[in-house]
């Protein structure tokens, strides 16, 4: 079956203290809230909210994952890759205070992967993705998020060197944070010098590529943020199915921004919204950019 977006990555286990996470979530007695998470999961489910037909392939135990995705089967296929361990992330705070760590590891994707899809994108999470693939793939976009990170013997996430043994030899596009602009410096080189995208939360992201001066694009307004959890993701996602649509990078950035922006008003994997939602929000961000 050809597929229009494929995410590679782990899908995690995020276990959020209590404390910490949305207000609205409904914990056991342990304080804690589990659901799925990491750039794979979040990406695909955009996509999938687009109208794409997707899947995601993953890493880990098929009997913990399964349960958690089991609500969002309708929308999306998953493939799950034995292992012994499922990625199983402890997340505590917010924004530019969150702080993870590393409970369970996954392992890499060192066996053949045979795809066949529009989109390719491959969203590492912890330095796990594979640097070459089978079959017929259109368009490939990466969130290098998962190769900027490394951690120690505690678990504690933390800042690492780019991890150039994992960098595909061609990307379309990249999407990556302004706090790891510094360690991505190399990667569009290294990449076959693809369009590259740099969020900056609230701030204007900036597209590089097609011209020889950056742009910015603003972001959208929302008035209470509620949960910021997997944005980047969302963006990265409208952002490479609007360049793979023929839309030019400024108005790819203002689509993932957009999505962006419906997803962090509402609460977990559940806020992010369908292709109305998100040019809903864009036309109400072009209108308050007008004023």
């Amino acid at each position: 079956m050809r597929f229009d977006y494929v995410t590679v990555g782990h899908v995690t286990v995020d276990v959020i203290a209590r404390e910490d996470g949305p207000s609205d979530l409904r914990d056991g007695a342990t304080g804690e809230h589990r659901q799925p998470g990491g750039g794979a999961f979040y990406s695909a489910l955009q996509a999938a909210r687009l109208g794409l037909r997707t899947l995601i392939v993953t890493r880990g135990v098929a009997e913990e994952l399964q349960p958690l995705l089991a609500p969002y089967a309708p929308e999306l296929q998953v493939e799950i890759l034995p292992a012994a361990h499922t990625t199983t992330l402890l997340t505590r705070g917010r924004g530019r205070r969150r702080s993870q760590r590393l409970l369970a590891w996954a392992g890499p994707f060192d066996e053949p992967l045979a795809l066949d899809t529009e989109i390719l994108h491959l969203a590492p999470i912890a330095r796990e993705t594979p640097r070459s693939w089978g079959g017929p793939v259109s368009f490939v976009g990466l969130t290098p998020q998962g190769l900027v990170r490394g951690w120690g013997g505690g678990g504690e996430i933390g800042k690492a060197d780019l991890a150039r043994e994992r960098i595909p030899a061609h990307c379309d596009a990249v999407v990556f944070s302004a706090e790891e602009s510094g360690r991505c410096a190399e990667l569009p080189a290294l990449a076959g010098n693809p369009i590259v995208a740099i969020t900056a939360g609230a701030r204007p992201t900036t597209v590089l590529g097609e011209t020889d001066a950056p742009i910015d694009v603003a972001t959208c307004e929302v008035p209470l943020i509620r949960d910021d959890l997997g944005a980047g993701d969302v963006f990265a996602a409208a952002f490479f199915v609007a360049l793979h649509d023929g839309l030019p990078p400024e108005r790819a950035a203002e689509f993932g921004n957009a999505a962006a922006a419906v997803r962090i008003a509402g609460a977990g994997p559940d806020a992010i919204g369908d292709r109305k939602a998100i040019e809903h929000m864009a036309a109400r961000g072009s209108r308050s950019a007008e004023r």
